[in-house]
């Protein structure tokens, strides 16, 4: 025997024996052996709303009825949400093949419903070991039935009169002994109630015998059980006392459980679930000296670890009079059950809990195995789904969430001021609507997309701002009776109206003057001025000017970054080419072009017989190199010379200049030119000026 005491989880999933799956069809999610009993779960999808399951044996195949159930030790549940029944068969269920209380064999038949026919599955030779030994006595508290087994004295010393598997068509198929034999079953209810073997299996009792243990199986609850408070948690008792005769010696066998009454010390907040189990359960317990060894809690029939309760943020705790478990509501493990009423929207929460204890009684020195499968479903509540406005304006879509919901509700259709449109409308006009698992794994939100340019999209224009507005009612069924509810969204979006980086100008006496806007975009865009780049310090040298919606700049209307499209006698018209783009796709904002004529005067005659002159490289010549250029004379060359103009000084009486005697006045004359024969060639032989 083990001595001590633990909180926590049995490592048994590992040693447990698996059932096979060979031939198993679809819907039949997991068929899975655990400690004490053996359990198939189907999908509801497969079955439909009401599963048929039969037992079988070497006899024949037995129709699991709710009475059958009970009395022979199978439990069927139906569970909604998440969809699928589940057939849990105890260990000593009336036609599992029991090999020596060690190996069990189940046999059952799925019958489902199929194109309007019935079409039976057979799900047979399921073996199943316990990792554990047998305790000298084991209770289940299932959800239908209560089952005790005890330790018998020796082998066959206690056989059954008849019906030793609570089902007389197995009765004559029973061998019988010299030993022992059951002959009464007295109630304690607690006053005593006599009734023969037979009797009591014809009363619903299931009764069996097996090669090591006594079984006694009841309804939960039955006409010879009672309820009795136990340290303020009503428990449905069973009390038993089992007559064997030999002859003229009779002996006694006490078999009896207690089990929690439905919903029995559990209790709600608006946060948790808190199920209260009475640490000493005193109708099984009759030694002073009692110890609790181990408690393990589970879910769902499933042992959990402290790992994965701690992740679930389930709490277990004991205390001097309750071991007490808290389950926080919509944890995972819980199962929403949806509810409509007046069109409101109600949840309840499901959640099949579990504890199994291991305690001693030092009188007896023998252990006690007990275990309790509880099912709870927290009250009504009401529960609006949540509208979470997600939109983000500039990708130009509405984007909101509604929920949480459970999974038995479905969003039927959406309805706009101006029309109602169903899942697959919206689909059609290019709207998104999707459903996604929340993250504690019990309940789903809805998402819709729904694109700015849609007709059922508000929008009015405000201060250079676009107001987008959407009202939409959502109109969500719940399953399976597909009761109404909805719930109402109004969304506002605010988005400025889109303006590109700009650029204007004007001219001056001498210069131009151009402004640069950012847009909505700012600084997020290039400036090229003529074919150079506009860097920080080309900036400056054009006195650039910077507040919160735009730069100015004023460059001369000579500046290299200025082209010259035409000269006069006494003026220049000059060009400036501005452009913006986006730096990442080299897209081009906006080609901008200013041209101006700027009066100046290119040629000058001065008192002391000084001629000056400017010759200008045009647009249309632009392979001229202006430091080639001469008079008349070769000789006389550019006083100063750039890529773009050549600016000469001379007297009028040098350099090859003439004169002319006019009425008014005296013409001087000379010519600016190339007389380079190899630059001469290079004007000829050029090409058309390439432009950006």
């Amino acid at each position: 025997m083990a001595f001590g005491f633990c909180i926590g989880v049995a490592l048994l999933l590992s040693l447990w024996s698996r059932a096979e799956t060979a031939g198993i069809p679809d819907g039949v999610l997991r068929m899975e052996c655990h400690d004490r009993y053996f359990m198939i779960a189907v999908d509801l999808s497969f079955t439909g709303d009401e599963p048929h399951f039969e037992a079988v044996d070497e006899t024949g195949a037995y129709a699991i009825t709710q009475q059958y159930a009970a009395q022979c030790g199978y439990s069927i549940n139906v569970h909604p949400l998440p969809g699928h029944v589940e057939l849990r068969a105890s260990y000593f269920s009336c036609q599992t093949q029991n090999k020596d209380d060690e190996m069990f064999t189940f046999n059952f038949n799925l019958n489902v419903t199929q194109e309007g026919k019935e079409v039976t599955y057979p799900l047979q030779d399921k073996t199943c070991s316990p990792s554990l030994p047998w305790s000298p006595r084991e209770v289940t508290c299932e959800t239908n039935y209560m089952e005790v087994s005890v330790k018998k004295a020796a082998p066959n010393d206690y056989n059954l009169p008849a019906y030793p598997y609570s089902d007389p068509r197995k009765a004559a198929e029973q061998p019988m002994d010299a030993g022992f034999r059951i002959a009464t079953v007295v109630f304690l209810t607690p006053e005593e109630r006599v009734m023969q073997v037979d009797e009591a299996q014809r009363n619903g009792y299931g009764i069996s015998s097996t090669l090591t243990r006594l079984v006694l199986r009841s309804p939960n609850p039955s006409r010879e059980t009672y309820t009795k408070d136990v340290a303020g948690v009503p428990m449905t008792v069973l009390s038993t006392s089992i007559i064997f005769e030999k002859t003229k010696l009779t002996t006694q066998l006490y078999a009896g459980a207690a089990c929690p009454q439905a919903q029995g010390g559990v209790f709600f907040t608006e946060t948790s679930i808190r199920w209260f189990l009475p640490r000493r359960i005193d109708p099984m317990i009759h030694s002073k000296h009692f110890r609790l060894l181990e408690v393990n809690m589970g879910v769902d029939g499933r042992k959990l670890e402290a790992t994965e309760m701690s992740a679930r943020n389930y709490s277990l705790t004991l205390d001097d009079l309750y071991i007490i478990v808290e389950i926080p509501i919509g944890a995972a493990g819980c199962h929403i059950k949806s509810h409509a009423l007046d069109g409101q929207y109600f949840t309840s929460y499901m959640i099949e809990l579990m504890l199994e204890l291991l305690w001693t009684e030092d009188d007896t020195n023998e252990d006690t195995r007990y275990k309790v499968f509880l099912p709870v479903e927290t009250p009504l509540q009401l529960q609006p789904p949540q509208v979470i406005d997600a939109t983000v304006p500039k990708e130009m879509m509405f984007k909101v969430l509604i929920g949480p919901v459970g999974f038995d509700v479905m969003l039927k259709n959406i309805s706009f001021p101006s029309e109602v449109l169903s899942l697959a409308d919206c689909i059609a006009r290019g709207f998104q609507v999707f459903d996604q698992m929340s993250p504690n794994g019990c309940s789903k939100v809805y998402t819709v997309e729904v694109p700015f340019t849609d007709r059922v999209v508000g929008q009015r224009k405000e201060m250079g701002v676009t107001i987008y507005t959407l009202h939409l009612t959502f109109g969500f069924l719940v399953l399976p009776k597909h009761a109404p509810f909805t719930a109402t969204a109004y969304l506002r979006a605010k988005l400025e109206d889109i303006a590109p980086p700009s650029v204007s100008g004007s001219c001056g006496d001498k210069n131009f003057y151009v402004i640069v806007k950012y847009g909505t975009n700012v600084l997020n865009f290039q400036t090229k001025m003529g074919k150079r780049m506009l860097t920080g310090s080309l900036a400056q040298q054009y006195g650039i000017m910077v507040n919160d919606t735009h730069f100015s700049l004023v460059v001369p209307f000579s500046a290299a970054d200025a082209t010259v499209e035409a000269v006069a006698s006494s003026s220049i018209k000059s060009r400036l080419d501005v452009t913006l783009r986006y730096p990442k796709t080299n897209k081009t904002i906006q080609d901008f072009s200013l041209a101006c004529n700027f009066v100046t005067k290119l040629i000058e005659c001065f008192p002391n017989g000084t001629i000056t002159a400017i010759a200008i490289t045009l647009e249309s010549v632009p392979s001229l190199n202006p430091r080639r250029l001469t008079l008349r004379n070769p000789a006389c060359g550019p006083t100063y010379s750039n890529d773009q103009y050549a600016y000469f000084v001379f007297t009028a009486n040098s350099c090859g200049t003439t004169r002319k005697f006019l009425p008014n006045m005296m013409l001087y004359e000379n010519e600016i030119s190339i007389t380079d024969e190899l630059e001469l060639r290079k004007l000829s032989q050029s090409k058309e000026p390439e432009f950006e």
